[in-house]
Parts: structure tokens; C-alpha cells; sequence
């Protein structure tokens, strides 16, 4: 398969990016999971403190954008009613006037945005931004070394969505879907590119994560290219930096945070295959300390209660078979994991494959075995109105599986004679009113 002919190591991205970048920064990095919510101002006005508080020159850059003019100036106004007086950097390679090989070299706009205390990458296409940004060898243009400055000066580098996956050394460019990728891996220079690397060599980033199952395919760009460590933020969701190592959730959810330091690959199986994977996830509040990769939850979760499966007082609230056949599932990861944690049962099964082409097809697919071990651990609280979780160091082995053809078919119908009805059911979809079975 092609993902197997890719050795996982890191293909050069490094050196196509100057030695400068990876000078240790004195700025901080926002990281949003895709769709901030403009009226929710937590995000926005974290990122106008970070680049100096009310008052705060910020750039805004629209070149993902395919319409910039519009979301340039949706973004004025939010940040504006957050504080900051921000302005549009006039790039992008499509929809506006300005021809953006001639604006990444304007002295005048350079000057700008180098004076800036912060800097925003809105959504969009993500390749845009390194068209627009990198010259057509891959060197950084005078613009975006400006974009630098301002990190390594202090700053903030703030982007969602596109803005978030241009973050690390290597971006998805033109993925495919969630399970195509699994079963055939990234190419450097078709779903995958080399990013802008403000997070550094070491972690990938993934965004729209755990709405759209999208950790799966952070494991192959992971495996492929030979990262240790990834994040992966929710829609609404934003991961700030500081100084390049503690990391803090923001927003309405929460991350995932892949440690592979330890993970094996079976070469001997053809398919993508893994072992020992630990994921840990994060809700608001909660930070991590990106070199020891230690998690300290929100002072609610410290508050609340710890959940130690290992411990002698453990009392699990579940004792249930953990079992999805959709783990790329809206939030179908977490959901698990949260289970997991407080279960009597110690590991969960999670299935990916096509269901519509395995009822007439076999079909290929992959089996997520996730269990705990002795560092796995959890906190819970219930002081935002509803359960928030921290869990670390759920363990993952990833491998694939054969689909077989019809795996399922219409149920028989019953005997002519006979007539089920349902007499009740309740509200919540739990257990209905027991049927009453009467002759025709």
C-alpha cells in the first residue's frame, strides 16, 4: 500500500524552513479548532491580551479565505468589540485587488505587520497561505519572516481552522477522507505539505478534531513523517501556547494529545498498523506541559473527583462492554474515552470501515483496541453545569480488519399471523413501554 512505502521519518521539511524558525520564541501561539464562534469572545479576547492587552494592533491575514474582503472585515469587528484595534493584510490569491507576489514584498506592509502585537490567520484553504506566504522554492517571503519577528519578539500567533493547520512543519493540504487515508496513506505533496512550524519540529497539529473523527488521520501523518507528539482541537476550541511549552485549553470544548514516543509498527502487516499509542484529552482549563507532557487539570477538576482505576478505592460509575462501529463518530472518541476511564471493563473496541460498501462488498477496515494501563487516570467535575473530564494516557492499537460482505441484512418478517405494537416509548430513547404482541 502506498502508505508503506513511505518510511516514517522525517523527509527534509526542516530544511525548507530557515534555521531562524526554530529559534526558541518568546511569543505565544492560539490555536483554534475551527468555527470560533464570533459572539463567544473567550477566545478573542485571549488572543488581544496576549498581543498587549485593549488597544492591541493586530493583523489580519484572510489569505486562506475565499471570499477575504468579507471575512476580513467580520474580523475587524470582532476583534474590535474585543478590544483590539486590528487591520487586514491585504494577501490573497484569489478575490481581491491586490496582487499578493508584489504586497509580501511592500516595505510599507512589512513594516506594518512587524509592528504588530499579534497576528491572525483566518480559515479557509490552508494551501493559500503557504502559495501566498512561501516563495515557489519554499523560503519564507520578507512578509511572513515579519510574521516571525513578531513571534520571537512576543506576539502572538493566533489562526482557526486553516490558521491552525499551518501551525506545525506539516499540514494535510488536499486530504482525502478519514477512512481512504487510513487505507492509503499521505503523499508529501498531494494531501500533505510542509506547514509554517511555529509549534516547532516535534508536534503535529489537527483541527475540526474530534467533531470529525480527524485523530485517525493525525496517526498517519504522525507514523508517516515521524512526529512524537500531536494535538488535535475541537470546532470552538482553542489551544494557547506559551514560551513554546504549557499549553492551555480555552473555548467551549476541549483537545486530544497523542504521545507515539513509544508506538510500534508491525511491518510485517501490510495495512497501517500500530501499537501502544497513549491519547490523553483535555477540556477547558486544563494545561500540559509540552516537554514532560504532564497534565495539570482545572482547579474545578482538582475540586472534583480523580478517577484512579488502579487505585484500591476505585468504584467504577460503568460496568458495561464499550463498543462503537463508527469511532470516526462525531465525538464518538470521546464519549469512549470518558466511559473508559470510570468502567469496570479496562478497554474499548471502536470499528472503522465503509458500511455501505461492505453490505454487498468485503471490505477493509481497521479495529481501534483502546485500554488502560498503570499511568492511565482521570478527573471529573461538574461545576460548568454538566460532566467535564480530563483523561490521561488511554493506550490505542490500531489494527486492520477484513469486512465481511453482507455483514448485515433485512430481519425476517413475522409470521402473517401475528402483530406487534409498540404502546409507548420515552422521551430520552431509553427503553419503551414492553410491546404487546396481539393476533390479526
Amino acid at each position: 500500500m502506498r502508505l508503506l512505502r513511505i518510511a516514517p521519518l522525517v523527509i527534509g521539511i526542516a530544511a525548507l524552513l530557515p534555521s531562524a524558525c526554530f529559534a526558541e520564541p518568546k511569543g505565544s501561539l492560539v490555536i483554534g479548532g475551527g468555527a470560533i464562534r464570533f459572539d463567544d469572545l473567550r477566545v478573542w479576547s485571549k488572543i488581544v491580551e496576549l498581543a498587549g492587552g485593549p488597544g492591541a494592533k493586530i493583523a489580519i491575514f484572510p489569505t486562506a479565505s475565499g471570499n477575504p474582503r468579507a471575512t476580513g472585515k467580520r474580523l475587524i469587528e470582532t476583534f474590535r468589540k474585543a478590544g483590539a484595534d486590528a487591520f487586514v493584510v491585504p494577501v490573497a490569491v484569489k478575490n481581491i485587488d491586490v496582487d499578493y507576489r508584489e504586497a509580501v514584498n511592500d516595505p510599507k506592509l512589512i513594516e506594518q505587520v512587524r509592528k504588530a502585537g499579534g497576528v491572525y490567520f483566518t480559515g479557509g484553504e490552508q494551501d493559500r497561505i503557504l502559495k501566498a506566504l512561501r516563495t515557489p522554492d519554499g523560503q519564507n517571503t520578507p512578509l511572513l519572516e515579519a510574521v516571525w519577528d513578531v513571534y520571537r519578539r512576543g506576539g502572538v500567533v493566533a489562526g482557526s481552522s486553516a490558521g491552525a493547520a499551518v501551525m506545525s512543519r506539516v499540514m494535510y493540504r488536499d486530504a482525502e477522507f478519514v477512512l481512504p487515508t487510513l487505507q492509503r496513506g499521505v503523499t508529501m505533496g498531494k494531501e500533505i505539505a510542509p506547514g509554517l512550524g511555529f509549534i516547532g519540529p516535534s508536534w503535529f497539529v489537527e483541527q475540526h478534531c474530534l467533531t470529525r473523527g480527524r485523530f485517525a488521520r493525525a496517526l498517519v501523518v504522525m507514523h508517516s513523517q515521524g512526529f512524537k507528539y500531536g494535538i488535535g482541537v475541537d470546532e470552538n476550541t482553542a489551544l494557547v501556547i506559551h514560551g513554546g511549552r504549557e499549553l492551555e485549553v480555552i473555548g467551549y470544548r476541549g483537545a486530544i494529545v497523542l504521545d507515539m514516543s513509544q508506538t510500534t509498527s508491525d511491518p510485517q502487516v501490510k495495512a497501517f498498523n500500530l501499537k501502544n499509542v497513549r491519547i490523553s484529552y483535555l477540556d477547558r482549563g486544563d494545561s500540559v506541559d509540552l516537554e514532560t507532557l504532564a497534565i495539570t487539570p482545572s482547579p474545578e477538576k482538582e475540586d472534583g473527583q480523580k478517577i484512579d482505576p488502579n487505585g484500591p478505592d476505585f468504584k467504577p460509575l460503568h460496568d458495561r462492554v464499550l463498543f462503537s462501529n463508527d469511532i470516526l463518530g462525531n465525538t464518538t472518541l470521546i464519549d469512549l474515552l470518558t466511559k473508559l476511564i470510570n468502567n469496570k471493563q479496562s478497554e474499548a473496541i471502536g470499528l472503522a470501515f465503509d458500511g455501505l460498501f461492505a453490505k454487498t462488498h468485503a471490505a477493509q477496515g481497521f479495529e481501534f483496541r483502546f485500554y488502560r494501563e498503570a499511568d492511565s487516570v482521570g478527573w471529573v467535575t461538574e461545576a460548568f453545569g454538566g460532566e467535564d473530564f480530563t483523561v490521561s494516557n488511554i493506550h490505542l492499537d490500531v489494527q486492520p480488519i477484513d469486512v465481511v460482505a453482507s455483514f448485515y441484512k433485512p430481519a425476517p418478517a413475522l409470521p402473517d399471523q401475528l402483530a406487534t405494537v409498540r404502546t409507548g416509548s420515552t422521551a430520552d430513547g431509553g427503553a419503551a413501554t414492553p410491546a404487546k404482541t396481539v393476533a390479526k
